[in-house]
């Protein structure tokens, strides 16, 4: 997979982790793995790591989110857009591997397949204060 095609599935699992304990990510992830796309040993190592240190992350993740989002905190974002927004935040902050901007484009690009007409500039607007 291409790294696009990896930081979307990392973003539909994580979407539905808003869904569902923490303690059923493991099994959640290993169905997502087997039902939506099949993912090689490589690639599906990946996501579960990346997966699993971003929910590990979530609260300082979120304090940020909620320090740069004037007026909006993380309870009142539409998952899509919050599910985005997280997984920008990690990649910004916590991977060395990706550039604020790779992080910040790939976020938005997400949000104009998954989101709504106005996620995209929302995303982007959060990220933008957050880098």
């Amino acid at each position: 997979m291409t790294r696009r095609e990896l930081r979307e599935q990392i973003f539909k699992v994580l979407f539905g982790a808003e869904f569902h304990d923490r303690q059923e990510m493991p099994e959640q992830i290993a169905v997502y793995g087997e039902t939506e796309e099949a993912w090689d040993e490589k690639d599906g190592a990946y996501i579960r790591e990346k997966c699993e240190n971003i929910l590990a992350r979530l609260p300082q993740i979120d304090d940020a989110v909620n320090e740069a989002a004037e007026g909006w905190k993380t309870g009142r974002m539409g998952k899509v857009d919050l599910t985005l927004i997280r997984l920008a935040v990690y990649e910004m902050k916590y991977d060395d591997d990706v550039p604020v901007g790779v992080a910040i484009n790939e976020a938005v690009e997400l949000a104009k397949k998954y989101g709504t007409d106005d996620s995209p500039a929302f995303i982007n607007g959060v990220l933008a204060k957050l880098a």
